[in-house]
């Protein structure tokens, strides 16, 4: 969304404000301060272990008082959070336009991913415009019987982002991480790893983390893995637990945005639930297997650049070691064409904005 924000607050005839609910509050102040963003409404809603419910209630209780104060003209949402849901129904409560950023995906499965696949499709029954990343995404609002005027192809801005961040200089922690663990060209190989989603608590995180620490052991000294943190408990538990201990892992507190993608330039390929990393890894060329057994991101499965792994122990195992040892495998994966964008979604949403402004809802 730091592309959106920015491209509006440089559009004169726009008066943008923001709004964060700060429902992840450490990882929400790292990107605002790399992006020079500083919100005029902070709820910070941030609770240790809150259930869904509770965070649910709080967004529609701390940030109805806001609607009613600043009476915009539009509220923009982006992606499928619990924040996002909450925050596109309570302006429809208030008769206030709704633009979904990242509009449309879908895996047609209520339960994965949980709760983002149902968020998105209550965020997209009540939004009037809908910024589609793809082709296929706008395809699917077709079918859901959203009028195709009200739907624009813009890319995802995510991927403004990830250009954006590659223009400036790599991070010092990044230097001295490569360094130390002795990453270049002809020396060790990286592995990023996230994997942090609700749906892979228990169990699936478990059979993860053995896939890992496996394949950590079978490439010692060729292969370094490095895997950020996620600070949710039912994460850091399992994951420190079982893969502490292996001297070939790389366990990091959550790093910065622009400590991540620098990560991600440098790595060979990368192990990842997230459904960002889907979109920013095909950007530099990096082939992604995706922990999740479904993807609401098909177009890059299609366009060979991502791969669905499931969680399964063997199976991830079997595909890493499938792309660190077949160089015409990974190199088929390596060359694909990112399907998510060209780095131009923000200007696209900012004009598809104005060009409405003067519509009814």
């Amino acid at each position: 969304m730091a592309p959106v924000v920015r491209a509006l607050g440089a559009e004169t005839t726009i008066h943008s404000r923001v709004c964060v609910t700060a429902q992840h509050r450490g990882m929400l102040d790292q990107v605002l301060g790399y992006f020079d963003i500083h919100p005029d409404v902070d709820l910070n809603l941030m609770k240790p272990d809150q259930s869904l419910a509770e965070l649910t209630a709080s967004i529609f209780t701390m940030l109805d008082p806001v609607l009613k104060l600043e009476k915009p003209d539009w509220v923009l949402v982006q992606g499928d959070t619990t924040t996002v849901m909450a925050s596109a129904l309570n302006a429809y409560y208030r008769e206030i336009r709704v633009g979904h950023v990242e509009a449309g995906l879908r895996t047609f499965d209520k339960w994965a991913p949980f709760p983002e696949e149902i968020n998105r499709k209550i965020a997209g029954t009540v939004a009037d415009l809908h910024f589609a990343p793809t082709a296929l995404a706008r395809d699917n609002l077709l079918q859901e019987g959203i009028p195709d005027r009200n739907i624009i192809v813009t890319g995802n801005p995510v991927i403004d982002a990830v250009h954006w961040v590659a223009e400036q200089p790599v991070p010092s922690q990044v230097l001295s991480l490569l360094k130390d663990l002795s990453i270049s060209e002809n020396g060790n190989r990286l592995v990023l790893v996230t994997a942090h989603r609700r749906e892979n608590f228990g169990r699936p995180i478990e059979q993860i983390c053995t896939a890992i620490d496996r394949l950590a052991d079978e490439y010692a000294g060729r292969v370094k893995f490095v895997y950020p943190v996620h600070q949710n408990p039912h994460i850091q538990g399992p994951v420190h637990s079982m893969l502490g201990g292996n001297r070939n892992i790389t366990l990091l507190p959550p790093v910065e945005y622009p400590v991540l993608i620098n990560l991600l330039r440098h790595a060979t390929l990368t192990l990842t639930d997230s459904g960002g990393i889907q979109e920013e890894a095909p950007g530099f060329g990096i082939p992604a297997l995706v922990l999740r057994d479904v993807t609401e991101r098909p177009e890059g499965v299609a366009a060979g650049v991502l791969q669905l792994v499931g969680t399964k122990t063997d199976a991830i195992y079997q595909a890493t070691h499938r792309l660190l040892d077949d160089v015409t495998a990974y190199q088929a994966m390596a060359r694909a064409v990112n399907p998510f964008g060209d780095g131009h979604a923000s200007g696209r949403i900012v004009q598809a904005l104005l060009n409405h402004s003067g519509r009814q809802k």
